[in-house]
């Protein structure tokens, strides 16, 4: 089988220090190898088809026998690291907690540890005839959150 490992140091170094970075690399008992990257700025077929081709010349099918998928993190996959967070910043996203509550709101902020987000919620102050808006920052702690996605928004 494959490692895992070795698997990310070819692709890191494929990748170098461009605005791609790695996501994930999963592999499973049948050697079925799934890559996931991201950019700060976009993903394209073309470096996705580039990094396969580089990923294949690391490791020699006659050794090892395994299939090979490389792919963008999309848009609905939920986000796993700060520098997915960083780019998303101003972005709408909702976030479920550990604790099961759902969140929606606008990325203010990223840290090592966590991030901020701006919830807007509706409420009617005493006397007043109509509820307004009021926005709350709020911190979470990544290892809180269950996932953080971005929330995709049709007006």
């Amino acid at each position: 089988m494959i490692d895992a490992e070795e698997i990310k140091k070819t692709v890191n170094l494929a990748l170098g220090e461009g605005s791609a970075f790695l996501v994930d690399v999963v592999i499973n008992a049948a050697n079925d190898i799934v890559v996931t990257i991201d950019d700060d700025k976009s993903v394209d077929v073309e470096m996705c088809e580039k990094l396969h081709r580089d990923i294949e010349a690391a490791f020699d099918r006659d050794k090892e026998d395994y299939s090979l998928e490389v792919g963008s993190a999309g848009l609905t996959a939920p986000l796993t690291l700060p520098r997915q967070y960083r780019k998303n910043i101003g972005g709408m996203i909702e976030v479920l907690t550990c604790g099961g509550k759902k969140i929606q709101g606008e990325l203010k902020s990223v840290g090592d540890e966590g991030f901020s987000i701006a919830i807007t919620r509706k409420i009617k102050p005493e006397g007043a005839k109509r509820k307004i808006d009021i926005t709350e920052e709020a911190q979470y702690l990544y290892t809180d959150v269950k996932y953080v996605k971005n929330l995709i928004i049709f007006k």
